[in-house]
């Protein structure tokens, strides 16, 4: 029997109304979340990634909205949600987020217990003092020391790395069913990105939730993700599981995105860098909105938008490329031996990390 889908987004357009002209954020977007799982949302800053997932928490700018599609999580339909009382039901309770900049979500003026505890008491409803000692346990449970005594400082007193450990306390005092982590180690050092994602996956096992995890970062996305939608202006043009992305990817666009893995840098350091700028998302767009930039397009990408392909059960890409017609091309040399590489990249981090 396979697993429980606790999330599916359907045909979902958002726009947003920019100085009396429609820009579309997302565009047709389908998704299916399973319980458990880890699923990743890659792609260039402004593909829609953050977008699509403040949609499951009613988060929206004002000037933004649902135009069209369905969200239905654990039967319920979030597209059709319009009062903050309801959102209040789902928001933080069911479905959580993790920020990339912890000062966000953190108040400075009040201590990091005082925040930990609020949350406990509103989502939990206990009492001051067993708000307290949960909250101090909830801070040993994601690795600060001393929590006793760290439990009376300032978000200003910690590190960002332990400021974003605090945010992950506060997640989990919501006992979320999914937690949405929006670039949450994208501002840390490489050694802390590494413990955070560790704490994140033994949290997970702990505690039983459903991760989105969103980066424009395919390294991390190795050492944590079960599937991976890739999203480029506003859609999803490749889906799969891990290894599928990383090891038989099938749009050129995630041929790019992998091409500019740090771990395939060059001997005098440089990164291939993809060429060119993402569309405007202000105008209708006609074929594979990637086809400007890539050296892989046919000439019906830059007229018809190519449906989905199935690769296999779980690994679909919308790419011409993928049609019986179309001729036969290798993706790039860059990625040719790429599950060697990250190996290697990940064996030299856990050395550094043990060292």
């Amino acid at each position: 029997m396979g697993k429980e889908i606790i999330l599916s987004a359907q045909d979902v357009v958002v726009e947003f109304e920019v100085r009396d002209r429609i820009l579309t954020a997302i565009r047709g977007v389908s998704l299916d979340l399973y319980q458990g799982e880890v699923l990743a949302l890659v792609g260039e800053s402004g593909s829609g990634k953050s977008v699509l997932t403040k949609t499951f928490t009613g988060m929206l700018e004002e000037n933004g909205r649902v135009a069209n599609g369905s969200i239905i999580y654990r039967g319920q339909e979030l597209a059709k949600i319009a009062s903050n009382t309801e959102w209040a039901q789902i928001r933080g309770q069911k479905i959580a987020t993790i920020f990339q900049d912890p000062m966000t979500s953190l108040d400075p003026i009040k201590t990091i217990g005082s925040q930990i505890t609020e949350v406990i008491t509103k989502h939990q409803g206990k009492t001051a003092s067993e708000a307290k000692e949960m909250a101090i346990d909830y801070m040993d449970k994601v690795g600060i020391p001393d929590p006793e005594r760290r439990f009376h400082e300032y978000p200003f007193q910690y590190s960002g790395g332990m400021r974003q450990r605090i945010v992950i306390a506060i997640a989990l005092a919501c006992k979320p069913d999914i937690l949405i982590c929006d670039e949450p180690t994208t501002a840390l050092d490489v050694t802390i990105q590494a413990q955070i994602i560790d704490l994140l996956k033994h949290l997970k096992q702990e505690y039983g939730f459903t991760i989105i995890f969103i980066t424009h970062d395919l390294g991390v996305v190795a050492s944590i993700a079960d599937k991976v939608a890739v999203m480029y202006a506003g859609e999803i043009v490749e889906y799969g599981t891990v290894e599928d992305i990383f090891y038989d990817p099938r749009h050129p666009y995630t041929w790019s995105l992998l091409s500019s893995l740090p771990q395939l840098a060059s001997e005098d350091g440089e990164l291939f860098s993809i060429p060119g700028t993402p569309p405007s998302l202000y105008t209708e767009l006609a074929g594979d909105a990637f086809a400007l930039r890539s050296d892989y397009a046919l000439a019906i990408d830059f007229e018809e938008k190519a449906p989905i392909f199935q690769v296999s059960a779980d690994h679909w890409a919308k790419t011409w490329l993928l049609h019986e017609h179309a001729p036969k091309l290798d993706k790039p040399e860059l990625i040719a031996n790429l599950h060697e590489k990250i190996k290697s990249q990940m064996a030299y981090m856990n050395k550094t990390r043990e060292g």
